[in-house]
């Protein structure tokens, strides 16, 4: 079976952007909240600067988003190679 490269690349990307998307706003609510992931997170990602508001929110979704979809693709590109 192989995986479709794409398909597996937006999944990853839309389901790692998601999870920071969440725990950065839950942090702007609940200012403790997800502050150890966040600070990994920032340490990785330029420009994202936790709970600064939307702004930072949106960068830190985008780099998510982005970092996901890049890792998924090398996944199942992996797999695929391995799977031969």
């Amino acid at each position: 079976m192989k995986l479709n490269l794409k398909a597996f690349a937006l999944t990853v990307g839309i389901l790692w952007g998601l999870a920071i998307l969440l725990v950065a706003l839950a942090n702007l609510i609940w200012p403790p909240y997800g502050e150890a992931f966040l600070s990994l997170t920032a340490s990785l990602y330029p420009g994202f600067t936790p709970a600064t508001g939307a702004g930072s929110v949106v960068i830190g979704t985008a780099y998510g988003f982005v970092d996901g979809a890049i890792s998924g693709f090398i996944i199942a590109w992996l797999y695929n190679a391995l799977a031969r």
